[in-house]
């Protein structure tokens, strides 16, 4: 790996692990907090629902199109100031989207989904940089923190929507401001920091003259990582409806919904220590795409059992998310490939990813029911284990 000069040394690295923590949980809990009140925000703005489904693919769109960006801002100004301005249009994208008008509305979501976009790509370099003998452990400590704040923000918000002294909706999507402003706060003393993507030596064998897009490998890793962002976002952006036509009450939805974003982080824990274990994590990969068609199928044809369904399919989504922003950082050989390979894979599997809420709500009005929905979801989880086959093998990109 590249030796980082003296000066981009972290003299405080309990304080910058905080901070990396901090900003890990800004990164879904913006985003899954408006599932739970969409309907709301429908019926108050009276949008169409075309529009309605604008609100879940937009932010996946930013993911897609400032994936790329951020490495290249990374390597001009340094990540922990990338991550910092990251911080700062999330505030803003926070402050803006409850403001009341439908344009503030998308605004704020595109400027939310910008920001989240550097998050996602920057964090997993950074662990490469800083912390290369403790990436296993972190990346579940980083998913972990992302899991249950997107749970607490699933969970919380149709309680605040409802609130008899409140506004509505608009505090449901404000309430996030407060990770937010704590997160900036303390990742403020990061800022003086400069320490940049570093570009490989020339001695390094896969440096800039080799890009990332260039590798079987990297395409295998993107694609596990994209058809689990395709069928993950599919199943948050549906599951309160799945469930509400199952005989959900609201209160029971919004429940479910946030058990499967806890659900997805808790797994790390049982996860992590067997990444640290074995050099070749294939059959991991396959394993935790099992556990996805399990919960999948529970859905399909046994409703009824929701509960256990969304756990399972939680395991296995957050557990597949985890093992494939580890392979990420375990796959390459110093930061700069951490941050292209990052860029990369973000960039392809949200793209994948939009298109999927929307493409699927069109399955269900079709085939009036979520049965063949279901059955598509099913069939790209087997083509995500798959890729884990591949993914998973003790190699690094060529």
């Amino acid at each position: 790996m590249v030796s980082i000069p003296a000066k981009t040394a972290v003299p405080r690295p309990a304080w910058l692990i905080a901070g990396i923590l901090l900003i890990a949980a800004n990164l879904r809990a913006p985003v899954t907090g408006v599932a739970p009140v969409l309907d709301m925000i429908r019926s108050d703005l009276d949008l169409t629902a075309a529009a309605a489904g604008l609100l879940t693919t937009l932010p996946l769109l930013a993911f897609a199109a400032g994936s790329p960006v951020a490495a290249m801002v990374a390597r001009r100004y340094g990540l922990e100031r990338a991550l910092m301005a990251a911080l700062l249009a999330l505030t803003a994208g926070l402050c803006l989207r409850p403001a009341g008008a439908v344009w503030a509305l998308f605004a704020g979501t595109l400027l939310i989904g910008g920001a989240i976009a550097f998050g996602n790509v920057l964090l997993p370099s950074l662990l490469k940089r800083d912390f290369p003998n403790r990436i296993a452990s972190l990346t579940s400590g980083y998913a972990l923190t992302m899991g249950v704040a997107s749970g607490v923000a699933s969970v919380v918000a149709v309680p605040l929507a409802l609130w008899p002294a409140g506004p509505g909706w608009p505090l449901a999507l404000f309430a996030p401001i407060v990770l937010a402003a704590i997160s900036t706060a303390v990742w403020l003393p990061q800022w003086r920091a400069r320490g940049a993507v570093p570009a490989p030596s020339p001695r390094t064998a896969s440096g800039p003259d080799r890009p990332v897009w260039r590798s079987a490998l990297a395409w295998q890793i993107t694609l596990f990582l994209g058809f689990n962002s395709l069928v993950y976002y599919i199943v948050s952006s549906w599951l309160p409806s799945m469930l509400h036509d199952a005989g959900y009450s609201p209160a029971a939805t919004g429940s479910l919904h946030g058990m499967l974003q806890v659900a997805s982080a808790v797994v790390g824990l049982l996860l992590m220590p067997l990444v640290r274990r074995v050099r070749d994590q294939r059959w991991l990969a396959f394993g935790v795409s099992a556990l996805s068609v399990a919960g999948l199928a529970g859905l399909l044809l046994a409703p009824g059992w929701a509960v256990a369904w969304t756990v399972l399919y939680g395991f296995g989504g957050g557990a597949s998310i985890i093992l494939g922003l580890a392979f990420v950082s375990l796959r390459v050989g110093n930061a700069h490939q951490a941050a292209a390979l990052s860029g990369m894979a973000q960039a392809i599997g949200y793209l994948l990813a939009a298109g999927g809420p929307t493409a699927i709500g069109a399955v269900h009005d079709w085939a009036g029911g979520w049965t063949a929905a279901l059955l598509i979801c099913i069939a790209c989880a087997c083509t995500q284990a798959v890729f884990g086959l591949y993914a998973g093998r003790d190699r690094q990109l060529a």
